[in-house]
């Protein structure tokens, strides 16, 4: 019944297994992928018949994490999955970046590759199983695809680098990277990181570590493959007109296309392009349409990757190092706790920071248990920033990505949430388009964070490099426009500080690239990351010394775990009794660590006051400031504070002889008392004689 092939080898310290021929045998091709004991089913679909309509490859990547993975029940009404986490849909970018450049051109049949995590072990992250699997799926099926690819996960700690490291040790203090790269034998497709101001170099040999690790599990797919791979599809033939009907475009429209590439304003040449491309279909037949839209593209290709290579000039008229210009601005917005402006060339990012408390912190339901996220950053992408009319539709895939890649840049350098214990939300609005707006958001996330009151480390840039390789010419592009982006062979993005690479993102559309192309663009990369740095210091260079009178202030106070319920009261009586009073907010956690925030300083102190009075104990000789509540024929009670009294005893009034407590005391007089002892029944003893009642300082 069942044709089962399995592979295995030991990678990392732990058994990597691949498994195909038991479970869901309709499918092109379906790959168990085995880590420790996490397991990632992977599927591959594709259609017997190519879309006629489209000249672009139709491929969909889905990945999704299943609650019983982990032994848990989805929390919400349904208690069923729902809709894709950020997680899911980051994992999905992963597994499509490295896949989509190795399917041959003019494949449009419609292709779905899925990935689900049936069982996670907490300690081995199913990322890379997903990418490895997504690979054996496609390299089994008998899809026309350039694999199979490998992926790892690369650490960096105590100045080694460690494949594969855990989950916990990902998050370890002492863990300076968490990288994940994919590729093939011969090169790099894709690079996702997030780092602590490494130097170029470790970041290019963890790239370097991470490539050859990954060389087994190519060889152990293509062993899987070649016991159990489908009998490969033939490439798609080149369409029998597609020769002669470009030869006829390019002839007739090349010097057009020439000198509408040769406009530097994006929407003049934007506009330009558009009629040469509409003039041009109205002379083909609308059969033919999908096939002249191919030919366009191919001719525009040709021409700015030609221009580039043989004159070294881009389309805007800059060398291949050049940065556009830059302008940098902070304080743009007046109510908002911290905002910047940040525009470089025909990209603008508007950036805006929020200051809120522990109840504004996100919980984040994952497989490996319920997390709070402090620090919050989102990218939006309206389509007016390219001069479009358009659907202002909730985040997709893109804006989510972005906004992490964003995200992993500024962490590292983010002051302990101790030290400002703010929840931080960022958000980027993305009001020109024309180049990287990934690398904007973090200029202007780190200009908008310090305009807040953040102390970062140190500020942070971004800049988006580019590739055109034409067999053994080479042109690597500073800060690339999104013709560049489009029409190029690599998107290369690196942020940091002067001190370091915080987060490098690699997406490859050639088959791989070489060492020394990456090590040329870090090296290009950081030049123009230290240039733009300059340009934003002279804007903002470090956190204002105060936040926004708007924002919220927060203290911090800690009190032994004893006193916690004193604090919370019955059914949570005393707590809602200080919020509703004075009007701050309080959150206590389980290790008496008090945190309290109010946009008014005087309903803040008063809060502290207030905790204070119910956590403080007496302590013996120290001098206190009391309130006369109760006289006796033998003495005066007084409060210290809170419900805390002690008896004042009238032989502790005066040194002279009191004969009547009321002589020198009535209800309600404050008066300086000295704690003089406090029994085995904790009741406090106080004596007033040898305090100064005007200065409150003992005489000696």
């Amino acid at each position: 019944m069942f044709n089962i092939h399995q592979r295995s080898i030991e990678w990392g310290g732990t058994t990597l297994s691949l498994e195909t021929g038991l479970i869901a045998r309709q499918a092109d091709a379906a790959v168990m992928v085995r880590y420790g004991e996490t397991s990632v089913f992977c599927t591959a679909v594709t259609s017997k018949k190519a879309r006629s309509d489209i000249d672009f490859l139709p491929l969909r990547i889905d990945y999704e994490e299943k609650s019983y993975a982990a032994g848990k029940i989805p929390g919400g009404f349904f208690k069923r999955e729902g809709r894709p986490s950020e997680t899911s849909t980051l994992n999905a970018r992963l597994i499509d970046r490295p896949i989509r450049p190795l399917f041959p051109s003019g494949f449009y049949h419609e292709t779905h590759v899925i990935a689900i995590v049936m069982s996670h072990d907490l300690e081995h992250d199913p990322a890379v199983p997903a990418i490895i699997g997504a690979s054996a799926v496609l390299k089994l099926s008998g899809i026309p695809f350039q694999g199979p690819i490998g992926a790892a996960r690369v650490g960096y700690k105590d100045g080694n680098f460690v494949l594969n490291p855990s989950c916990s040790d990902i998050i370890d203090e002492q863990n300076q990277l968490d990288l994940i790269i994919a590729g093939t034998e011969e090169g790099v497709l894709m690079v996702e990181s997030e780092a602590y101001e490494l130097p170029e170099d470790i970041m290019l040999d963890a790239v370097r570590f991470g490539h050859e690790a990954f060389q087994p599990v190519i060889s152990m797919i293509n062993d899987l493959a070649s016991v159990a791979g489908k009998e490969p599809w033939p490439l798609p033939e080149p369409h029998p007109d597609a020769k002669s009907l470009y030869e006829l475009i390019e002839t007739k429209n090349q010097d057009n296309f020439k000198d509408a590439y040769a406009i530097t304003d994006k929407q003049q040449r934007v506009q330009a392009l558009s009629e040469i491309r509409d003039k041009i279909l109205v002379d083909i037949p609308e059969e033919q349409n999908s096939l002249a839209s191919s030919a366009i593209k191919k001719l525009e290709k040709n021409i700015v990757r030609k221009a580039i290579l043989s004159t070294g000039k881009r389309i805007d008229g800059r060398t291949t190092t050049d940065i556009r210009a830059i302008d940098c601005r902070t304080g743009v917005l007046p109510r908002t706790h911290g905002s910047a402006l940040f525009t470089r060339g025909e990209t603008q990012a508007l950036v805006v920071t929020t200051l809120g408390t522990k109840q504004d912190e996100q919980i984040i339901d994952a497989l490996d248990g319920e997390s709070r996220q402090t620090f919050l950053l989102h990218y939006n992408f309206p389509p007016f920033s390219v001069g479009e009319a358009g659907m202002l539709r909730s985040p997709g895939r893109r804006e989510i990505g972005h906004g992490k890649l964003a995200w992993r840049a500024i962490r590292p350098l983010l002051p302990e949430h101790e030290s400002f214990p703010y929840t931080l939300r960022v958000v980027s609005e993305i009001t020109e388009s024309n180049g990287s707006s990934s690398m904007a958001t973090v200029c202007g996330t780190s200009m908008s964070l310090m305009d807040a009151g953040v102390p970062l480390s140190r500020p942070c840039a971004g800049i988006a490099m580019g590739l055109i390789k034409d067999d053994d010419k080479v042109a690597v592009l500073s800060d690339i426009l999104g013709d560049e982006d489009h029409l190029g062979d690599m998107d290369f993005k690196v942020a940091g500080t002067k001190e370091g690479v915080t987060s490098l993102q690699m997406d490859i559309k050639i088959t791989s690239i070489t060492a020394d192309i990456m090590a040329q663009a870090l090296s290009q990369a950081k030049d123009a990351r230290l240039s733009i740095l300059e340009h934003m210091n002279k804007a903002i260079d470090t956190g204002k010394n105060s936040i926004s009178d708007h924002a919220p202030k927060i203290a911090t106070m800690t009190i032994a775990k004893e006193k916690i319920r004193d604090v919370i009261g019955p059914g949570g009586r005393i707590i809602r009794e200080i919020i509703e009073i004075t009007g701050a907010r309080v959150d206590i956690n389980d290790d008496g660590i008090v945190s309290i925030a109010s946009s008014d300083q005087n309903a803040l102190d008063a809060a502290m006051k207030r905790i204070h009075d119910i956590t403080a104990e007496v302590v013996v000789g120290t001098i206190y400031h009391g309130k006369v509540v109760r006289i006796t024929d033998f003495g005066a009670f007084v409060n210290l504070f809170g419900t805390t009294d002690g008896l004042l005893h009238i032989s502790e009034i005066s040194h002279e002889r009191c004969n009547k407590v009321t002589d020198y005391l009535n209800e309600d007089d404050r008066v300086y008392v000295k704690c003089l002892a406090i029994d085995e029944r904790k009741r406090v003893r106080l004596s007033m004689k040898s305090i100064d009642q005007n200065t409150g300082q003992e005489i000696e």
